[in-house]
C-alpha cells in the first residue's frame, strides 16, 4: 500500500475516532448507571483482553472471540462501555500481533473499524426498540432487537473489512471469503455464550464473569490450536506437493525455478537466494535470486565461509532463523541482503554428509516466520538437494543419449526423432511450412586420417562442428555419422537453403583447419585445406515424408556434388532433372 494511503488512514483516524468517542459518551453514557459496578466492568475488560490474546489469522485477517463478551457488556452497561472495552481489547490484539513499521497503519484502521461496527450494531438495536433494562423473558419484542444487533455486528464488520481491503490493495476483493465464514462461525458460537453470560450476571453478579470466562478462554485456546494444527497440516501438504513437483524429469534450471516459485507461494517471501558451494575455494556462489541484492539483480555474487548469514550457515552447517533485523544485523552483517529485509530463514543444503549449498529466504515484515516454517524450509532443502542431484544425473544421461561425445552436436538418433516429431506436429496443426535440410560430407576425409592420424581427423571434426554452430546458432545441427553433418533450416524455403548451403561451403573451404595433434615430423601445428560436398532438399517441394527429406538431401549430395567434382552444392531438384 502506498505511503499516501497510509497517511490518509492516520489522518481520518485522528479526525473521526476522538470525535465519535466523545459524541458517544455525551449521548449514551447517562443511559446506564455505572455506580458501584466498576469492578464488574474491569472484570469484563480483563476477560476480553485475555480472549484477544488467542486470535486466529485467516487470509491475513485476525479473528478473535470477544463478540459474546462485548455483547454482554453492551446489554448491561451500554454502548460507551462496550466501545471502550472493545477498543482496549483490539489494542491488546495488535500488541500480540506486533505489526512492523510498515504495518502500523493497521492500528488506526482496526480501531476505527471496530468503533464503527459497535456504533452500527447499537444503532440497529435501538432502532428495533432495544433497551438496557433487564431482559429475562424470551418474548419476540425483547429478542428481536438482540437478533438485529447480532446480525448488524457481523454484517457491518465484514462490509467495513471488505472495503478496507479494497482500499489497501486497490483491487476488487471477493466478499464471501474464508475469513467471512470463520467470523460468522465464531460469532455464532460465542454470542450465545455471551447471552448466557448476560443472564448469569443478572443472577450472580461479577462471579458469573469468571464462571463463564474460564470456558470462554478455553474455547478460544481450543479454536486457536485447532486452526493452527489445520494450518500446519496445510503447510505440510503443500510442502509435500512441492517435493513431488521437484521429482520430475527436470534440468537444474527448471528445478531452481520451480523451487523459488513454490517457496514464494508457501511463505511470505520478498527475497530468496540459493547458493552453490564452490569446492575449489570453499565459497558460496549465488546461482538463483528472487528480488534484488544490494548489488542489483544478478547471480554473480560470492560469499566466503562465515561471511554474513548465508556464509555462517555454510561454515557452521546449521540453519539460522530470525524474526527481527535488530537480532542479527550487528552479529551477521550481510552484504547480500537488502536493507529492508527483516525476517530471515537460512538453512544448509546437505548431500552425502556435506554442505553443498545454502537457501536463504527473507521478508520485509517483522515476525513473518514461525518456528515450524523454519522446519518446513529445512525439509524443502532436503527435497532440493535430491532434486538437483537427480537433475544433474538426468542432464548427463540426456546429454549422452542426444549428443555426439566428440563434437557435442546432436547425434543422428536425436535428429531423426526431432524431425519426425516436427512433421507430426505440423500435420496435427494443419501447417504447411517450408522445411529445408542441408547434408554435407567432407571430401577425402580418409586421407586426412591416413596422413595426419585419427586425432587430427577428430580435430577437424570438432572444428567443423564449431563452425557449423557459429553459422547456424538458431538451427538444429547434428553429426549424422562419420564425417557427415546435417542442418535443419526450419521455416526456410529452397532458395534460402541454397544460399546458406553455399555460405557454409565457403566457410569450410576458404579457411584452413589447424592440426595440433598430427603425426608428421613437423612439431608445430600445421594447417590443411578441407572441402565438403553438400546436398539440399526442401519440403514440400521435394518430398512428403521426413525420411524422404533426409534421403533426398543425401542423394543430392552424392549424385549432384560428389560425382561432379566435390566442393559443390547440389539440390535434389537439379539431381532428378539430370
Amino acid at each position: 500500500m502506498t505511503k499516501q494511503k497510509k497517511l490518509l488512514i492516520w489522518i481520518l483516524w485522528l479526525l473521526i475516532w476522538p470525535t465519535l468517542i466523545f459524541y458517544i459518551y455525551q449521548v449514551t453514557a447517562p443511559i446506564v448507571n455505572l455506580d458501584g459496578r466498576w469492578f464488574d466492568i474491569v472484570s469484563f475488560g480483563i476477560l476480553m483482553c485475555i480472549v484477544s490474546l488467542f486470535p486466529i489469522i485467516v487470509g491475513g485477517t485476525p479473528i478473535f472471540f470477544i463478540h459474546g463478551i462485548s455483547f454482554a457488556v453492551f446489554l448491561h452497561f451500554g454502548l460507551f462501555a462496550e466501545i471502550v472495552l472493545t477498543q482496549i481489547a483490539v489494542c491488546v490484539l495488535l500488541t500480540k500481533l506486533r505489526p512492523g513499521k510498515d504495518q502500523l497503519f493497521r492500528i488506526p484502521a482496526n480501531l476505527t473499524l471496530f468503533l464503527l461496527t459497535s456504533i452500527i450494531g447499537a444503532a440497529i438495536y435501538y432502532l428495533l426498540g432495544g433497551t438496557h433494562q433487564k431482559i429475562v423473558d424470551f418474548t419476540f419484542e425483547q429478542q428481536f432487537p438482540i437478533i438485529g444487533y447480532i446480525l448488524a455486528i457481523i454484517f457491518a464488520n465484514q462490509v467495513l473489512l471488505h472495503l478496507l481491503k479494497m482500499y489497501m490493495t486497490s483491487q476488487r476483493e471477493r466478499f464471501f471469503s474464508k475469513s467471512l465464514f470463520w467470523d460468522m462461525l465464531t460469532s455464532g458460537l460465542t454470542i450465545p455464550v455471551g447471552y448466557v453470560l448476560y443472564l448469569l450476571y443478572i443472577e450472580l453478579g461479577a462471579g458469573a464473569i469468571y464462571f463463564v470466562g474460564i470456558p470462554f478462554v478455553t474455547f478460544s485456546v481450543i479454536i486457536q490450536n485447532y486452526f493452527s494444527s489445520q494450518r500446519m497440516n496445510n503447510y505440510m501438504r503443500r510442502t509435500s506437493q512441492i517435493g513431488h513437483k521437484l521429482t520430475g524429469k527436470l534440468n537444474v534450471k527448471e528445478v531452481l525455478d520451480i523451487f523459488v516459485e513454490e517457496v514464494s507461494k508457501l511463505l511470505y517471501v520478498d527475497y530468496a537466494y540459493i547458493y552453490d558451494v564452490l569446492n575449489s575455494n570453499e565459497s558460496l556462489t549465488l546461482i538463483r535470486v528472487m528480488g534484488d541484492t544490494p548489488q542489483g539483480h544478478h547471480t554473480s555474487f560470492h560469499l566466503k565461509k562465515f561471511q554474513g548469514i548465508s556464509g555462517t550457515v555454510y561454515g557452521g552447517g546449521e540453519g539460522l532463523y530470525y524474526k527481527n533485523r535488530t537480532k542479527w544485523d550487528m552479529i551477521f552483517p550481510d552484504p547480500s541482503l537488502p536493507h529492508d529485509a527483516e525476517s530471515i530463514i537460512s538453512v544448509p543444503i546437505w548431500r552425502n554428509e556435506k554442505v553443498v549449498g545454502v537457501i536463504t529466504v527473507a521478508s520485509k515484515r517483522k515476525r513473518a516466520y514461525e518456528k515450524y516454517q523454519y522446519m518446513l524450509v529445512e525439509i524443502l532443502a532436503n527435497y532440493l538437494a535430491v532434486a538437483i542431484e537427480n537433475a544433474r544425473h538426468y542432464e548427463t544421461t540426456k546429454q549422452k543419449s542426444e549428443r555426439c561425445p566428440l563434437t557435442k552436436l546432436y547425434n543422428y538418433r536425436y535428429f531423426e526423432e526431432y524431425i519426425q516429431q516436427l512433421f507430426e506436429d505440423m500435420e496435427a496443426k494443419g501447417l504447411h511450412e517450408d522445411q529445408s535440410l542441408i547434408l554435407l560430407d567432407l571430401d577425402h576425409f580418409k586421407q586426412v586420417n591416413d596422413t595426419y592420424g585419427h586425432e587430427s581427423g577428430n580435430e577437424v571434426l570438432r572444428e567443423l562442428a564449431a563452425r557449423l554452430e557459429n553459422t547456424f546458432p538458431n538451427e538444429i545441427v547434428a553429426r549424422y555419422g562419420g564425417e557427415e553433418f546435417v542442418i535443419l533450416l526450419r521455416g526456410k524455403g529452397k532458395d534460402e537453403a541454397l544460399f546458406h548451403a553455399e555460405n557454409i561451403r565457403r566457410v569450410i573451404s576458404e579457411e584452413p583447419f589447424e592440426l595440433k595433434q598430427h603425426i608428421s615430423d613437423i612439431g608445430n601445428p600445421i594447417k590443411i585445406e578441407v572441402t565438403a560436398s553438400i546436398g539440399v532438399a526442401t519440403f514440400p517441394n521435394d518430398c512428403d515424408d521426413p525420411r524422404e527429406l533426409i534421403r533426398h538431401a543425401d542423394r543430392a549430395m552424392y549424385v549432384g556434388a560428389k560425382n561432379n567434382g566435390r566442393n559443390k552444392v547440389a539440390t535434389y531438384e537439379k539431381v532428378i532433372q539430370m
